[in-house]
Formats: structure tokens, sequence, C-alpha cells
């Protein structure tokens, strides 16, 4: 809410989706000229739909914002998560990007640009436990960059934002005793735990999303950022490191000992 509040106070016109018809139509109520969506955009025809009433209201779609997510169940984990739940979270948090984001590609690259702002998490790490959280959040990130890069040619950017602020997901007993056992469990370090407990409101993340999707980022394509409270960051593009390495020419498959090796540091390059 506070992103399209905030491109809306800087001109933009705002076609607000929601799952629940209610609540899009009250977050509508609150922007000045924006225009309520309800449905879930993982379902395709929402997500046509969706852009084409952006089309209808305001002539062009320049600007794509993904927040949508949901939190696991309490205590979820691949020990007893069921395949419903997984699907349920992946449509909640990949689909729903995926499908926005193939609904609006076309029309940004027909219109010469357009920016795409879709939203991961620091559970991609995978430190916050659960399961299809964090690989919907990690597959956003996939998919983004992929997006960027085909999409760069024709000037349409795509990047990320893992914001850290407290939402209705990151308040209330089960979300603090969730934060809580991840320390006890020495996944959390206490910093972490701390910031977790203790988010800013998303005011503070909302400007990195408004940036991503203004012309002073014309630039800026295929990242992924941080912004949490005071802080703003930017995740280096993950590259191998070498382990160790032999011309497949003139040399035989590596055996599992020498692997071991090179693993543990010991082998040398050859």
């Amino acid at each position: 809410m506070a992103v399209a509040e905030l491109l809306a106070t800087l001109g933009a016109g705002v076609v607000v989706n929601g799952r629940d018809d209610g609540a899009a139509a009250r977050a509508a109520q609150r922007i000045s000229g924006a225009v309520p969506h309800p449905g879930s955009p993982a379902d395709p025809a929402v997500a046509d739909a969706l852009i084409d009433t952006c089309v209808r209201e305001f002539g062009h779609v320049d600007i794509l914002i993904n927040c949508a997510g949901t939190a696991e169940p309490p205590g979820s984990s691949i020990l007893n998560v069921t395949t419903e739940q997984f699907h349920e979270l992946l449509d909640a948090h990949l689909c729903t990007a995926f499908e926005t984001c193939r609904a609006a590609a076309p029309r940004m690259v027909e219109q010469g640009g357009g920016a795409i702002v879709n939203t991961s998490s620091f559970a991609f790490l995978g430190d916050y436990g659960g399961t299809g959280y964090p690989a919907g959040k990690a597959a956003i990130n996939g998919l983004t960059l992929a997006i960027a890069a085909e999409l760069k040619e024709h000037g349409v950017r795509a990047n990320v934002v893992c914001p850290g602020a407290k939402t209705r997901l990151s308040t209330g007993p089960d979300y603090e005793s969730h934060i809580a056992e991840l320390n006890r469990r020495g996944l959390l370090d206490d910093l972490s735990m701390q910031g977790a407990l203790d988010a800013a409101p998303p005011d503070y993340a909302a400007p990195m999303y408004a940036y991503l999707a203004s012309d002073l980022a014309r630039g800026i394509t295929g990242q992924i950022f941080i912004a949490a409270g005071g802080f703003i960051g930017r995740f280096d593009r993950e590259a191998p490191s070498l382990l160790a390495y032999r011309d497949h020419h003139h040399a035989p498959p590596w055996t599992v000992e020498e692997i071991s090796g090179a693993v543990s540091d010991t082998a040398k390059v050859t």
C-alpha cells in the first residue's frame, strides 16, 4: 500500500490489485484517482484483465510492481508441508509475478519501454525456514534476472526489491514465536532476530520501488536490492568461485577423492 500511495503522489496513475474485493476497494479509496481490480493474478485471466484495466484507464502501462505474498503455515517445514500448501505458496509468490509480467511485457515492448519491480525477501537465503515462501522468493529472483536480460534491448527494465518492513505478515504472536524459534535453533543471529522483530514501517521501503520505477534508474536492470528501515543495499550477482581446474581434453574426470580435496581447500589447481 505504501508503494502505491507514494507512486500516486509522484504522479503515477495507479491500479490496485488484491485477492480480496473489499481490500482492493478500500486501498483504492485511499489513493486519489486509483482504480481497484480484485482477484488473484496467479490466474492468467485476472492478470490479463489487470493489465487491460491499466491500459484502458491510463492509456498505457509503464510500471508493474509485484508485492504479493502470503505467510507459511505455522510451523511449516519440509517435514510437514503438504503438496497443496506448497503449491498455494508458489501461486501467491511466484505465479502472481510471472503472470503479471507475462501480461505486461508485450505491452511495454510495444510502447518502447517500461519498468518492472518484483518483490523478493531475505528468506530466499533459507535462513527463515519454511518451503514455499523461500522457494517462491528465490524463483522470483531468477525470473526477474531472466526478464531483465530478455527485455533489455527493448528498453524494459526489471529489478527486485527485498524489503524489510512491518506488515501483517511480520507481526503478531505466531510471527514473533517463529522468529524466536529460528534464533534458538541458530538459523538467525541475535542482530537479525532484532531486525525482524523491530522492522520499520513500509514507508521506508517504498522509496526504493519508486526509484526503480523512475527515469532516475533508466540504466539499472537485472539487480536485487535491499530496502530495510534505514538500510539500503544490493546483493552481488552470484558467480562461481574456482575450486580446481583441469582440461577435459587432456585429463580424466575428477575422482570423488579429488573433489573432496578441492572442496576442503587441500587440492591445488592443476
